[in-house]
């Protein structure tokens, strides 16, 4: 689709020229930018993302401020968007307040007797927005994918994962952990000799939690439990409390989906061991800790020494406006949605988005019916899962009403209590429901995309449609390597080791053949082995977690392969010119690593190695090594850094 577009739509300014892409196409194509651009002091990484987030940002704080000065309706989205921001801006009140916001909160606490009341009590604070001993959320129920159902999960702990408790690498991390504990106790005027009890407590809890890999496995998760059943897997828990809480009918907790059942055993059991000082000193640090962003500036600060500096290496806590915005954005995020959709989102740039995931999913299609691994009985399953996906472009057609809260713009605290309490509200009485099929779970303004399995949806919220993903006035190669494999590697994630357990209708079910599966775990397998063998740049002499990554690997193995067919099917009604002194192949490799241009500070690198499904940016630019057509196109040979030998490499897809 050139039709007069004649940009390349490549960052040449960004490209390495002393860097060859048959030895490193990442570096290739961002060494320059890696070399000459410093993160931001109150960023821990940098990149392509972050960039599009920044003026994602912008736009909001613009819009934002405008919605403040004016004197909109009350209950409508810009008084209510303009009025949560200024009461998180008005520093001078916030100051005066100091801690007296969570006095109340903290009395909960303090008045805890029994183990009935530390049950109780969490449910009451987790429907303000402050952190538990269970996380919980309703879905579409994996089984029965019409309807919604509760799913609890594992919770209860401050630091990043359960490794962080027990790993001699984070050995410091506890200590200063411990130490920051006991300063956010002191700010609160509480004893901080309470710390030590907290952690101990917490570790015991993080025993019982699974790790990032058994998370990820989604049949694992899936324990559909009737609310008998729940209590004998938590003799002692009292549900009813927990429910009477959080403000919900019995109804909810039966049936309810289980995602870690050793985890609430073992809840239980410390409910029933620990004493009930260590749970008041516990529920405490929960309630601290979940609040202490909106609270004096002495609290933010001590927040951020840890949080920012510790656990990421970021020198500079972000400017106050960007934190408001952020806040806007995670309580009343769609009336924000509505205000930059209006003004930041071209009617063009949908058409022509629909017609590159037509065309990725052709390939798809073209791929399965020739796949060599996939018998025809698992093809046809699959054919039929594709086409029942549901694409989402830009923005929701139905917009949450948020009309009901209560927003004061003196009220910062309260605003927070009262829209976490509206959408714990939503989610708990839409249990037993029909699925609303035109719900968002990202707003427009966010620069990210997703699949959801249970809806077998693909969404791509309109932040998201900018370069270097998506160009509307470049011309398609560039596309389809940057937004084009971005759709394959969402679709992608619908076949991946998990995603392809849920069939066409979102429902969790095991549609492969036998030997189909163990054919597809054996490449997955292999593709596990490769990344367990790479080495970021960010981060040297650490490794990548192969069994973290594998689906996220998959989907972007798949997302470029699926992207470079989806461009030769767009290449056969309009052949692709050469522009920048690069073919159409060559720039359709290079946009996708472009899209990858970023970098991180080393302790941020090292944390996302222990928690984050994604591998390092470097080496998901560089996954274009397992493609022969990657290798054909740039003429790669033996002995060049991205050359990868027949047998060595991957195609799923």
């Amino acid at each position: 689709m050139l039709g007069g577009m004649t940009s390349s739509g490549l960052t040449l300014d960004n490209f390495d020229r002393d860097v060859r892409p048959q030895d490193d196409l990442f570096g290739f194509v961002n060494g320059a930018w890696v070399r000459e651009h410093e993160i931001p002091e109150d960023r821990a990484r940098y990149g392509s993302f972050d960039r599009l987030r920044e003026e994602s940002e912008a736009a909001m704080r613009e819009l934002i401020t405008e919605a403040a000065g004016a004197s909109a309706e009350p209950g409508t989205p810009r008084r209510q968007v303009g009025d949560l921001f200024t009461s998180f801006m008005d520093e001078e009140q916030i100051e005066q307040l100091g801690a007296e916001p969570i006095r109340e909160d903290l009395a909960l606490a303090d008045g805890l007797q029994t183990a009935t009341d530390l049950v109780r009590a969490s449910g009451a604070l987790a429907r303000k927005g402050i952190d538990g001993f269970v996380g919980f959320y309703s879905i579409a129920d994996a089984r029965e994918s019409t309807t919604n159902v509760l799913y609890l999960a594992q919770h209860g702990i401050g630091l990043p994962d359960e490794s962080y408790y027990r790993e001699d690498q984070h050995a410091e991390t506890r200590e200063k952990y411990v130490a920051h504990i006991g300063r956010m106790f002191e700010l609160a005027g509480l004893d901080p000799e309470q710390a030590q009890v907290v952690m101990d407590l917490e570790t015991r809890l993080a025993k019982a939690h699974w790790d990032r890999v058994a998370n990820r496995d989604a049949v694992k998760t899936y324990n559909k439990t009737t609310r008998t059943e729940l209590d004998e897997l938590t003799p002692g828990v009292d549900w009813s409390a927990w429910l009477e809480g959080v403000g919900a009918e019995e109804s909810v907790l039966d049936p309810v989906v289980v995602e870690q059942p050793s985890y609430l055993t073992g809840f239980a059991e410390a409910l029933a061991q620990e004493p009930i000082e260590a749970w008041r000193a516990w529920l405490r640090w929960r309630i601290i800790s979940s609040r202490a962003a909106y609270l004096s500036g002495a609290f933010v600060d001590e927040q951020f020494e840890f949080v920012g500096k510790q656990l990421s290496g970021i020198p500079q806590l972000k400017e106050r406006w960007k934190r408001g915005v952020g806040l806007v954005e995670e309580l009343i995020g769609e009336a924000a949605g509505q205000l930059y959709v209006e003004k930041h989102f071209p009617p063009h740039a949908k058409e022509r988005m629909e017609n590159l995931v037509a065309n990725l999913v052709e390939a798809y299609r073209r791929d399965f019916e020739s796949l060599p691994w996939m018998s025809q009985a698992t093809r046809d399953k699959a054919l039929e899962k594709l086409a029942k996906f549901t694409p989402k472009i830009g923005y929701p057609q139905e917009w949450k009403d948020y009309s009901s809260i209560e927003i004061d713009a003196a009220d910062l605290v309260g605003n927070v209590d009262r829209a976490t309490a509206w959408e714990v509200d939503r989610m708990l009485t839409r249990v037993g429901d029909p699925v609303d099929k035109n719900e968002w779970f990202m707003t427009p303004q966010t620069v990210n995309a997703y699949y959801m399995p249970v809806m077998n949806e693909i969404v791509f919220p309109a932040a998201i449609l900018q370069p270097p993903f998506f160009d509307v006035d470049a011309e398609d190669a560039v596309n389809y390597g940057g937004i084009g494999a971005v759709i394959g590697h969402e679709i992608g994630h619908g076949f991946d080791d998990q995603g392809s357990r849920f069939d066409g209708d979102g429902n969790l079910t095991d549609w492969w053949t036998e030997d189909d599966r163990e054919r597809f775990d054996g490449l997955a397998k292999k593709l596990v082995e490769q990344f367990d063998r790479l080495e970021p740049r960010d981060a040297p002499g650490q490794k990548i977690n192969g069994g973290l990554t594998v689906g996220e690997n998959i989907g972007d193995l798949g997302g470029l392969t699926i992207g470079y067919k989806a461009f030769q099917i767009a290449q056969e009604t309009e052949a692709s010119p050469e522009l920048d002194g690069f073919t159409g192949d060559e720039r359709f490799f290079l946009g996708w690593a472009q899209v990858w241009c970023g970098k991180a500070r080393e302790a941020e690198a090292k944390r996302l190695l222990t928690i984050d499904p994604h591998a390092p940016t470097d080496q998901r630019a560089n996954v274009a090594r397992n493609l022969q057509e990657f290798h054909d196109t740039f003429g790669v040979a033996e002995g060049d850094g991205m050359f990868l030998a027949e047998d060595d490499r991957v195609r799923i897809f």
